[in-house]
């Protein structure tokens, strides 16, 4: 059983938020706020990938709360326009 307050949604959303790659604000327990996508996550952490800055390995018990920044993040080889290189189906990450 969850803890009270808990809805057991937490796995469906950060699911939504990484298939979408949309970028999010973690602030996390100390005050710190840092922005990324998230790119991975388990029962007890998640890798938050950030543009010209290291990657983050990140506790999730170290997470105050998570905000949508409001857009989604687009990959390097992809323009608002559609896939870039090789199109759809080339096999190309584009990350």
């Amino acid at each position: 059983m969850p803890p009270p307050g808990e809805t057991g949604q937490e796995g469906l959303y950060l699911r939504s938020l990484s298939d979408r790659q949309v970028v999010v604000n973690i602030k996390l327990r100390d005050g710190e706020t840092v922005r990324g996508w998230i790119e991975y996550f388990d029962d007890s952490m998640l890798r938050l990938t950030r543009e010209n800055l290291p990657n983050l390995f990140i506790y999730k018990h170290q997470i105050r709360s998570i905000s949508e920044v409001g857009r989604r993040r687009v990959p390097r080889y992809e323009t608002a326009e559609g896939p870039g290189p090789g199109g759809a189906g080339s096999g190309e990450a584009g990350l």
